[in-house]
């Protein structure tokens, strides 16, 4: 007996509500027309990405940081309307910002 048939037994009269593509891939943050930048730095001999170019509000600001974030498994934090990521991550950063419906930049190497 599998997960979902021990919760059928206990919850009979739940619907499990399926979430669509569509809505996983809605944005939760504010959608701008210029490009995000995506650039590779190196600070104190440790390298970083930087993301900047991000018009939104500080809110936004905190929800796409921890997005990106839990989908790297890194660290990073935003300052200055600039977010930045421990270690070089442009590509994946990229293309998952792209999913999302940004236009990205990349800047450097």
């Amino acid at each position: 007996m599998d997960l979902q048939d021990q919760l059928k037994n206990l919850f009979p009269d739940h619907t499990p509500s399926e979430l669509k593509e569509e809505e996983k891939a809605k944005s939760t943050v504010w959608l701008q027309e210029a490009p995000i930048l995506c650039k590779y730095e190196k600070r104190k001999g440790k390298p970083i990405t930087i993301i900047e170019g991000y018009n939104g509000a500080e809110k936004d600001f905190k929800i796409l940081t921890k997005e990106l974030k839990t989908l790297l498994s890194v660290g990073g934090t935003f300052k200055n309307e600039v977010i930045m990521i421990q270690g070089d991550y442009r590509d994946k950063i990229m293309k998952y910002l792209q999913e999302k419906g940004f236009k990205t930049k990349r800047v450097g190497g």
